[in-house]
């Protein structure tokens, strides 16, 4: 399974959706990445491939980050799952 996971501006909770192909989520992830490039103001509708009913729809504009990472029964090394930053408790 793989997660596409998106940060959007002045949001701090990720969107994510789950597609089950590897081809279908880099095509999903390429052409909102492609959307990020041309800072398109266009909607942007993705679904969901482990949870059906669920849709995601957003307006292009508002999206800051894209990331594809694979799901796998475990988290990493650390515990936490992937993502674009990590706050430590250690001091």
């Amino acid at each position: 399974m793989f997660t596409i996971e998106l940060t959007l501006k002045h949001t701090a909770m990720p969107l994510s959706v789950q597609k089950k192909d590897q081809g279908e989520a880099e095509a999903l992830y390429n052409s909102i990445a492609e959307g990020l490039r041309s800072s398109s103001a266009q909607l942007v509708e993705i679904t969901c491939d482990q949870q059906p009913h669920k849709r995601i729809s957003i307006l292009g504009g508002e999206i800051a980050a894209v990331q594809i990472f694979e799901k796998s029964g475990t988290a990493t090394a650390s515990g936490r799952p992937p993502g674009f930053f990590a706050l430590s408790s250690d001091q």
